[in-house]
């Protein structure tokens, strides 16, 4: 139902209306949801959908559009943006709440979130696309965004460990993010319930391997026997800093560095769960 082109907006005779505009973004939100073809949900954004921003109306963005296709799992529409516009559709939209740009990563942090290990995916290879290998780093290590937001002042890496998402830890580890979040993984693994502490062993798994070296963590000095029976001897003395690391733990880092599919290839006996 194509009723204005996005060059007339700026016409104030054709300009619409913030109801027309909720009402058409609302449309193109359920053409996503719905999973219509990729060539229809562009033609729309081009044509028939706005979104209000600040008093005036505006055409989607691909980061936004993005944000719908994380949302409802639509990977044919998330690999097309970001082919097509490469690490642009990752930048962080304009906040509709406070009217203002957001600086962090919103698209990490709803690919954790919703758990898209496939776009998640897509997204860190679209990364590689960044002038320097700091640039892709450092986006993979920025907060989800306004102060506001769910998931603010907390990284995909951190929201990952606090969720339990192993997958998508592995690939942000694996695409350079720092290995943040081991005490917040240690009290995962010993608050979770039976169902979910196999995910939460698969995430502490994950940063033992990416960690450069082992941190300084009072949990472990306040209670040694506890954390010596569930962690092992010698994952144990060497997070205490009285060991060196354990020597399949340093082949298996040389492997997930790598690769995340390096992982995955490990016979059953050798996959991170099982190893320590």
């Amino acid at each position: 139902m194509p009723w204005l082109l996005s060059s007339q907006v700026d016409s104030p005779s054709v300009c619409p209306s913030r109801h027309q505009c909720e009402r058409t973004a609302f449309s193109f939100y359920c053409a996503v949801r719905d999973r219509l073809p990729v060539w229809l949900l562009e033609d729309m954004r081009h044509m028939e959908v706005f979104c209000w921003d600040g008093g005036h109306p505006r055409a989607f963005l691909p980061s936004e559009a993005l944000l719908y296709a994380l949302v409802h799992d639509h990977q044919d529409y998330a690999r097309y943006l970001l082919g097509r516009y490469s690490v642009s559709a990752l930048r962080a939209p304009p906040c509709n709440f406070c009217c203002r740009e957001c600086v962090g990563a919103p698209h990490l942090s709803v690919a954790v979130r919703y758990d898209r290990v496939p776009i998640l995916s897509m997204m860190a290879e679209a990364l590689k696309a960044c002038d320097t290998q700091s640039e892709w780093q450092d986006y993979l290590d920025r907060c989800g965004g306004c102060s506001h937001m769910a998931d603010s002042g907390k990284t995909a890496v951190q929201l990952a460990v606090e969720l339990s998402r192993p997958d998508c830890l592995l690939l942000l580890l694996a695409g350079g993010a720092q290995p943040d979040g081991l005490d917040a993984a240690l009290q995962r693994l010993i608050s979770s319930g039976a169902a979910e502490r196999r995910h939460a062993q698969r995430c502490l798994d994950f940063l033992l391997l990416f960690l450069p070296g082992p941190p300084v963590l009072r949990r472990l000095q306040d209670e040694p026997q506890r954390w010596q029976s569930l962690l092992g001897n010698e994952v144990f003395s060497w997070l205490c800093g009285l060991a060196p690391p354990p020597l399949l733990l340093q082949a298996l880092r040389c492997l997930a560095r790598s690769g995340p599919d390096q992982i995955a290839t490990l016979p059953a006996f050798l996959l991170p769960h099982g190893w320590l």
